[in-house]
């Protein structure tokens, strides 16, 4: 044969019926109508070379090859493109669910436990159970002195007063709000933003100054027209009491009430200024760095349980809540999810790989005279195998572009919805890193795909391939 010669048209060679320089872009068989003979080419055969990014010829090749058959393509690679697409909402998802729980927890020591006083029950010492106890100022530096693993230590106090309707007042303006007593250090464990002055500091403490930190929706109440409320008085439970700062809690965790909603007074005024004694009414306490904050919790109740005379295996006698483990919890729940968010999406890229690749099965059977005629003019089985599967790679790669793309609009979408709300939801979007991880898994699933076929394909023995029907 020579190759030169036209062939009819119609011919079941499967390469656009002619076998000449010049390509037919209308091959049935989709390899762009072209065998085509480069004198330039260094193999004896003519033109067979491997697959090189600059070489034109070849990649017009690919793409005839992958829009003959249109239809087929397009649902061959909508698995790839469904599989991605999935992969990336369900990855963005995940992030802004993330994103939400963080910024419920803003601010707030990850470390920390709470502590307070229940009835005992047991007996012990002469002392009935169902006793009441009290943890007292003594108790704070005995504990600071006996546990070296506690990092912040502030106790807490609630009410002050007679907690009537329109307990803290300005003028005309009043409403109903808690009250609580804090130590400086408290800022550190549960953390608020200071939008005016400042937070209640240890010469507030020294000196038992009547001066107080107010929440949002106390100065939005007291100050209706957004004056700077520095330096104002303001009286709670009918005691005069300067404003120092305006305070915005981060977390949405609020422990004693709504931090929004609350006066802070200095731990030390408030006992004194309502007659509180000596007692605490409970512990807000984080470890060092590296210590599990439920040793110190152990130490704690075991401390406060030898000074008031409870018996050692008394385990309601002291109140407790570990933020630890609630946190810890949270962790592994976002750990669990990530797994099995890219478990399902990695899951579905593998099925749509398998589809392509049971596609590029059968166009190999179709092309295999036009396989065996390359054979016969001298394509080497690399030449084969970089065709098939540079086929494969490029038809997934299209697709999971396609899919990245589509899932970070949406994504991009529904965040730019997200943001004109308060939602739990925060921001979903994928990190760069995820996109280039995406990008490599679709490189391997689009040569594992072509694997398969391209094998069968170098397997053809020319002879028999042209004596096909």
């Amino acid at each position: 044969m020579n190759n030169k010669n036209k062939v009819n048209s119609n011919s079941p060679l499967g390469v656009g019926g002619r076998l000449t320089n010049k390509a037919n872009s209308n091959s049935p068989l989709g390899v762009g109508g072209r065998l085509t003979n480069n004198t330039n080419s260094k193999s004896p055969f003519g033109g067979f070379r491997g697959l090189s990014i600059f070489d034109i010829d070849r990649w017009q090749e690919i793409w005839v090859t992958i829009t003959h058959n249109k239809s087929r393509s397009v649902l061959t690679a909508f698995g790839v493109f469904w599989g991605m697409f999935m992969l990336v909402v369900m990855v963005g998802a995940g992030v802004a669910l993330e994103r939400g729980m963080n910024s419920q927890i803003e601010g707030f020591a990850t470390n920390s436990c709470f502590v307070w006083t229940e009835q005992t029950s047991e007996p012990y010492k002469g002392f009935k159970k169902g006793r009441q106890w009290n943890i007292l100022n003594e108790d704070i530096s005995v504990l600071l002195n006996n546990i070296p693993e506690i990092q912040y230590l502030a106790p807490v106090l609630f009410g002050g007063g007679s907690g009537s309707n329109n307990n803290v007042t300005r003028n005309d303006k009043a409403g109903s709000f808690g009250v609580k007593g804090n130590y400086p250090t408290y800022n550190n464990i549960d953390e608020s933003k200071m939008v005016y002055g400042r937070y209640i500091n240890d010469i507030d403490m020294t000196e038992k100054r009547k001066v107080c930190v107010i929440g949002e929706r106390v100065y939005e109440v007291l100050f209706p027209t957004k004056e700077n409320p520095i330096g104002k008085d303001i009286q709670v439970n009918g005691i005069y009491f300067q404003v120092v700062g305006v305070a915005r809690h981060l977390s949405d965790i609020n422990i004693g009430g709504n931090a929004q909603e609350t006066v802070v007074l200095p731990f030390s005024t408030m006992q004194q200024a309502f007659n509180q004694g000596n007692v605490v009414h409970f512990l807000a306490v984080t470890a060092v760095p590296g210590i599990k904050v439920s040793v110190v919790e152990e130490k704690i109740q075991k401390v406060l349980k030898t000074r008031n005379n409870i018996a050692p295996t008394d385990k309601t006698a002291v109140g407790g809540m570990n933020i630890e483990d609630q946190f810890t919890m949270f962790l592994y729940l976002g750990i669990g999810i990530g797994v099995l968010i890219w478990f399902v999406g990695a899951g579905t890229l593998i099925a749509g790989g398998i589809g392509i690749s049971n596609i590029m099965l059968v166009t190999v059977r179709e092309r295999t005279k036009e396989i065996g005629i390359r054979r016969a003019l001298g394509a080497t089985p690399r030449n084969i195998i970089s065709q098939i599967m540079s086929e494969s790679i490029i038809l997934t790669l299209i697709a999971g572009l396609a899919g990245l793309m589509v899932g970070v609009g949406l994504l991009y979408l529904v965040g730019v919805g997200l943001s004109q709300g308060d939602q739990f939801f925060k921001d979903p979007q994928i990190s760069f890193s995820v996109a280039i991880s995406s990008f490599f898994i679709l490189l391997v699933i689009g040569t594992l795909a072509g694997f398969l076929p391209a094998k069968r394909a170098m397997n053809i023995k020319p002879i028999e391939a042209i004596r096909e029907e």
